[in-house]
């Protein structure tokens, strides 16, 4: 298959959307498929096998990170000469709407998917009114593709709930071999720790420093356990406000890592903690289970597809008392109250990632696409 992707984000960036993009690309290619990547400027030329073409973009002014790719003839142009099978648009936004309309201009099967809960983001920017809007042009969007496809059942639910057609689950993925317990190390825990001394347990987190995420809500925690240290590992337009906010605890803000250095960050935390009640899945939960750090996630969006409460993991009501801070706490207490429990929890936590292998994704992926060219063909030849 020859399968074109149009996205807003992708490398150089570093989230959840680009791992599991870049896990799809490389699989994909492995399976024989031709890939192309359209996305914002600024990316490497090529990935894995994948040709990448760079689109000028400009940056969303409340969200500098992400970037709108602004499409022109150039972009016509190299479809044109790569003839896709399919065109897949990750998040339709103004590169995503370009893709759609060069998708039916062509008469080329559609796919979109939705990643990232933008209409729950506006709160956090003081722009709530704007969701009922929002879900209107995200719905005239995603029904020009015959399959929209979401990360978490919960997302599947909602976006048909809100009159998005043709909703299907994509599965999630981890990659089991990076993310390992094994990489526990004290020279990573002492990096986490930073000026602050090793008398307790280490909370972590990873991800964007960004409003929606909710990271305030930890401070809470770590009043109420004074033994507690945190280490937030990422970076983001956030993280001036919360250096403020968590200015009078012990907290570590580590920047970025990446590979290895992320996968041993995971492995040497004691509790992974994760407050964010806006996620369609949340894949750093699943990368820190599967190097066996036990976590605590909010009940919300695709969380509870990951976390089996009290199992594998915690989960906390985020719109308990004090926003969910009491529920947080008592949730994190769980984890690190008994030994024995956390090391269940680890192990239970390592086995649930190891169900979930991106190749096993990629190949459920592959499917919808086979399905969606036959489905096609079959309505052209009719």
């Amino acid at each position: 298959m020859k399968i074109a992707f149009f996205t807003e984000t992708f490398l150089p960036k570093v989230d959840g959307i680009v791992t599991r993009l870049t896990k799809t690309v490389e699989n994909l290619v492995k399976s024989g498929d031709e890939v192309i990547v359209f996305c914002p400027e600024g990316c490497p030329p090529t990935y894995m096998g994948a040709k990448v073409i760079g689109v000028a973009a400009m940056p969303l002014p409340l969200y500098p990170e992400l970037k709108l790719g602004l499409p022109g003839p150039a972009v016509s142009e190299a479809l044109d000469h790569f003839q896709p099978d399919l065109i897949h648009v990750v998040n339709p936004a103004v590169l995503g709407l370009g893709g759609i309309w060069l998708a039916k201009t062509n008469k080329i099967p559609l796919i979109a998917s939705y990643h990232t809960h933008l209409p729950k983001y506006l709160e956090h920017y003081g722009m709530g009114m704007l969701e009922p809007l929002l879900w209107e042009l995200l719905k005239a969007a995603h029904n020009q593709a015959v399959l929209n496809l979401c990360t978490s059942t919960a997302m599947v639910e909602e976006l048909a709930d809100k009159g998005i057609q043709n909703t299907a689950l994509w599965q999630r993925g981890v990659d089991t071999d990076i993310f390992r317990p094994e990489l526990r190390n004290e020279e990573m825990r002492s990096k986490l720790l930073g000026t602050h001394s090793d008398e307790g347990s280490l909370l972590i987190y990873v991800g964007r420093l960004s409003a929606e995420k909710q990271i305030e809500r930890i401070k809470p925690v770590l009043k109420a356990l004074p033994q507690t240290r945190l280490a937030l590992v990422g970076d983001g337009p956030y993280r001036q406000q919360l250096e403020k906010i968590f200015q009078d605890t012990q907290t570590t803000f580590v920047g970025y890592l990446s590979g290895q250095e992320l996968a041993s960050a995971y492995a040497s935390g004691d509790a992974f903690l994760f407050p964010s009640s806006t996620e369609t899945l949340g894949l750093v939960l699943l990368e820190a289970m599967a190097a066996g750090c036990p976590v605590v996630g909010a009940n919300r969006g695709g969380i509870p597809d990951i976390i089996s409460d009290n199992k594998n993991g915690c989960l906390y009501n985020p719109d308990g008392p004090n926003d969910g801070a009491e529920s947080l706490i008592e949730a994190t207490k769980k984890l690190l109250g008994n030994e024995v429990e956390r090391q269940a929890m680890r192990n239970s936590a390592r086995l649930e990632a190891e169900r979930w292998g991106w190749a096993g994704a990629t190949a459920q992926l592959r499917s919808y696409y086979k399905k969606v060219m036959q489905d096609n063909e079959n309505s052209l030849a009719a």
